[in-house]
């Protein structure tokens, strides 16, 4: 993974990020996170992005690689490689950084990023947020955003799957 030069990608290594998000602290700016595995991107997605970023100075995405999308949706997904996800959702305005993660959860991201803001959609219990313990304990918050009702990725993929067996 390539890190930012001028005029290059948005998408950066965990240990590029760590740095850029210290001297954000330091600024005193406000870094939000949130993350998923963004396959297939739609209105909802882009919605949720774009009302995250409200909430902070900087949005960080953690987008899940191929091989955690694999172990979470099951076989045949994700539909787009993890590259060309990333690339796509850095190319969001609302999105500063991205960064690909390979573990099931966020857990090591959040834990080493230390955002201000955690967000997740509302599909998300608060209990069952990861990360947001540790969020809550450095003087964060967790916000749970309300979700743009018909647009999921799964009903997509199915929607599509349906449409070519006619």
């Amino acid at each position: 993974m390539r890190d930012r030069v001028p005029g290059q990608s948005k998408v950066r290594s965990l240990a590029s990020l760590v740095r850029i998000i210290r001297r954000s602290h330091a600024r005193g700016r406000r870094v939000v996170f949130t993350n998923g595995c963004f396959d297939l991107l739609h209105a909802g997605h882009v919605d949720l992005l774009e009302r995250a970023r409200r909430h902070g100075d900087l949005l960080v995405v953690g987008l899940n690689s191929d091989r955690s999308v694999r172990a979470i949706k099951g076989p045949g997904r994700p539909v787009m490689r993890e590259q060309d996800r990333a690339r796509i959702v850095a190319g969001l305005a609302s999105v500063d950084y991205v960064t690909i993660f390979d573990e099931a959860t966020p857990e090591r991201l959040v834990s080493r990023l230390r955002p201000d803001v955690l967000i997740k959609g509302a599909d998300w219990a608060a209990s069952r947020i990861v990360g947001g313990d540790t969020v809550r304990r450095s003087g964060g918050r967790v916000i749970r955003l309300p979700l743009l009702r018909g647009h999921s990725s799964s009903r997509l993929i199915e929607r599509i799957r349906r449409s070519g067996r006619r």
